[in-house]
C-alpha cells in the first residue's frame, strides 16, 4: 500500500514538472522577437582624429592702462558693460599736469617775447650793415641771438605739446569697441604707470585656444577645418585653424593652436571646448594614431554610474555590454573600451530591451541611409 502511494506521488511530480517545463517552453517560443535597428562600430578608414581641450577667448583683447600717476577721480566702466571706441571710461587727477601746462604757457610767452625782440634787432642790423653803419661781427651776433630765440620758442612749444599728450592719459577712453570683462581699480584708487585698469574684449570675434601634444603638432596645418564642441551648451561648430605656435618652451611641452569660429550669441569667452583635428593616414601606420570608436548618445543605456549598449549575440539576442566612455563630440560619444570594431550594437528598437531578449534585425543604419537617399532621388525625378 505504501509502495503504491509513493509511486503515485513520484509519477504526479514527474508529470507536473514536465507540464511546467512545457509551459515555459511554450511561453518562450511564443515571445515575439523585438524588431531592432543596428549599427556597426567602425573607426575612420581614411584617417583618425586627435582631440585637444582648451577655452574660448576674444580674438581682440586690450588692457586699458595709463602712463600717469594719480588718484582715480571717475570710473565709468563696469564689468559686462558694452562700450564703443572713444567712449570716456576713466579720469585721473590732473592737478600736476595743469600746473605743468601753466608753466609751459608762461615759457612760451617768454620765449615769444625774446624771439620778437631778437627778430627786430636782427632786421635792424641787416639794414645798418647794408648802409655800412654796422660791422660784420655785430651782424653775426644779432643773427646768433635771433636763432637762439627762435630755438627757445620751438622748445617751449614742444614742452606744451608734451603736456597736452599727458592730458590724454588723465582722461582715458575705450581703444576698441567691445565688452568690459575685468576691472582692476575703483574710484579713489591710486593709478600707477602701466597698471591695468580695465580689460576690454571685442564681442563676436572669438577664438578657441587649445594645447596640442608634440605627437600631432606637425600634422596640423593653417586653414585646417576642425570640429569645436562646447559641452556646456551641447553645441558643435566648425572652425578653422588660424595660428600654430612652433614653440612649447612656455607651455609645458605642448603647442598652442588658435582656431577661428563663427560669431554666435551663445558663445562666450572662457567656455570650455573640445577640438577634434581630423588627420588622413597618408601612409601612416596605425601606431601613429589612437583609433577611437564613436557611438551615438541615443544608443547608450545608463544605470547609475554605468554606461553601456546592447550588442547582438550569435543567437540573435540582446546582450547588455558595459563600456568605458571618453569625450563627447556633439551627439557622438567616444568609446575607450568594451566595444570592438565591426561589432554590431542596437541603436533603436520597437520594444523594451533586456538581457537575453530575442531580437529581429529590421535594418542596419547604413541601409536606412541608403533607402532614404534613394527615396529622395526618386522624389526629385518625379518632380
Amino acid at each position: 500500500m505504501k509502495t503504491y502511494i509513493y509511486s503515485g506521488l513520484i509519477l504526479s511530480a514527474v508529470l507536473f514538472s514536465s507540464c511546467s517545463q512545457d509551459d515555459k517552453k511554450s511561453v518562450q517560443n511564443t515571445d515575439a522577437p523585438i524588431s531592432v535597428t543596428v549599427n556597426q562600430s567602425t573607426t575612420n578608414s581614411t584617417g583618425s582624429v586627435a582631440t585637444a581641450t582648451g577655452k574660448l577667448v576674444a580674438r581682440n583683447s586690450v588692457n586699458v592702462s595709463t602712463r600717469m600717476m594719480g588718484y582715480i577721480t571717475s570710473m565709468r566702466g563696469e564689468v559686462g558693460q558694452n562700450v564703443t571706441a572713444g567712449q570716456p571710461l576713466v579720469s585721473i587727477n590732473s592737478t600736476d599736469i595743469q600746473a605743468k601746462g601753466g608753466q609751459a604757457n608762461a615759457q612760451i610767452s617768454q620765449a615769444q617775447a625774446s624771439f620778437n625782440i631778437a627778430k627786430k634787432d636782427y632786421e635792424r642790423f641787416q639794414n645798418l650793415y647794408k648802409n655800412q653803419s654796422a660791422s660784420q661781427k655785430e651782424l653775426d651776433d644779432m643773427r646768433a641771438r635771433y636763432e637762439m630765440a627762435q630755438a627757445g620758442l620751438q622748445a617751449a612749444r614742444q614742452m606744451k605739446n608734451e603736456v597736452n599728450s599727458q592730458y590724454k592719459y588723465t582722461n582715458i577712453t575705450a581703444p576698441i569697441s567691445g565688452i568690459i570683462t575685468a576691472k582692476f581699480a575703483e574710484q579713489g584708487d591710486m593709478a600707477n604707470p602701466g597698471m591695468p585698469l580695465l580689460t576690454i574684449e571685442s564681442s563676436g570675434n572669438l577664438q578657441a585656444q587649445v594645447l596640442v601634444s608634440e605627437k600631432y603638432i606637425t600634422m596640423i596645418s593653417q586653414g585646417m577645418s576642425v570640429q569645436v564642441t562646447l559641452k556646456s551648451i551641447n553645441k558643435t561648430v566648425s572652425g578653422t585653424v588660424s595660428e600654430i605656435s612652433k614653440s612649447a618652451t612656455n607651455t609645458g611641452g605642448q603647442y598652442m593652436v588658435k582656431i577661428n569660429i563663427p560669431a554666435s550669441q551663445d558663445l562666450l569667452p572662457g567656455m570650455f571646448v573640445n577640438v577634434q583635428f581630423p588627420f588622413k593616414n597618408s601612409g601612416k601606420t596605425n601606431q601613429d594614431f589612437q583609433e577611437s570608436i564613436m557611438v551615438p548618445k541615443s544608443a547608450l543605456v545608463e544605470n547609475g554610474q554605468l554606461t553601456g549598449v546592447y550588442v547582438v549575440s550569435s543567437q540573435n539576442t540582446a546582450v547588455l555590454r558595459w563600456l568605458k566612455i571618453g569625450k563627447t563630440f556633439g551627439d557622438q560619444v567616444e568609446v575607450l573600451s568594451g566595444l570592438n570594431t565591426k561589432e554590431a550594437y542596437i541603436i533603436s528598437s520597437n520594444g523594451k530591451l533586456y538581457n537575453g531578449a530575442k531580437i529581429q534585425i529590421k535594418e542596419t543604419r547604413d541601409k536606412m541611409l541608403e533607402i532614404r537617399n534613394l527615396s529622395c532621388a526618386l522624389r526629385k525625378n518625379t518632380r
